[in-house]
């Protein structure tokens, strides 16, 4: 699998990890500190045939976890199952939920068939793509660089969640995010 190994990573103790969509697999693919196995893991999916920790279907709405649960979110190949393409109500609804139940500093990892990929619109079950440009939308940096001075369009009327992209890889059959979820944490408010 593929290795992000985020500089000045602080020692974590047990992290908590989410992997949502699992299906029967649970191979950890992206890895934010260099670790290959999973740590306090969670697992979540609609069919509970493949013994989910938590059987959840995530077109039905808000992840059923507190604020800021996890330290990881892991999504692999299941994004583009949900949601269509151009509902963007629905895209930063979604994210914003990822965004929620990260802790401060917290990363959604993600995996997605490239948009170059054959599978991208090949599997019938697919309704998106998701590619390297979506992501500026998740970044409020973004929006305070681009709005007005570029074509991006202005969402932070209805999205008040931040990503900062710190690992994005694409080729022609896969693309691959890290997202690093920009909050106050609560430990170091005055």
């Amino acid at each position: 699998g593929y290795r992000y190994v985020e500089r000045n990573q602080k020692g974590m103790g047990m992290k908590k990890e989410l992997l949502i969509g699992c299906g029967s697999e649970r191979t950890k693919r992206l890895t934010v500190d260099g670790t290959t196995k999973w740590s306090n893991l969670t697992t979540l999916d609609y069919n509970p045939d493949h013994k989910p920790d938590v059987v959840w279907d995530l077109m039905q709405g808000a992840l059923p976890f507190e604020d800021n649960s996890f330290d990881e979110l892991h999504a692999y190949e299941v994004l583009e199952h949900t949601g269509s393409q151009g509902d963007y109500k629905f895209f930063f609804k979604q994210f914003s939920d990822f965004w929620r139940v990260l802790k401060p500093g917290g990363h959604l990892l993600a995996t997605c068939p490239s948009r170059h990929s054959p599978w991208a619109f090949g599997d019938p079950s697919h309704t998106r793509v998701l590619q390297s440009e979506n992501l500026s939308f998740l970044s409020q940096a973004q929006y305070a660089d681009q709005v007005g001075r570029t074509s991006m369009s202005d969402f932070r009327n209805i999205y008040k969640a931040d990503f900062e992209p710190v690992f994005v890889h694409e080729d022609e059959n896969h693309f691959m995010f890290i997202l690093k979820a920009i909050k106050q944490d609560a430990k170091t408010e005055v």
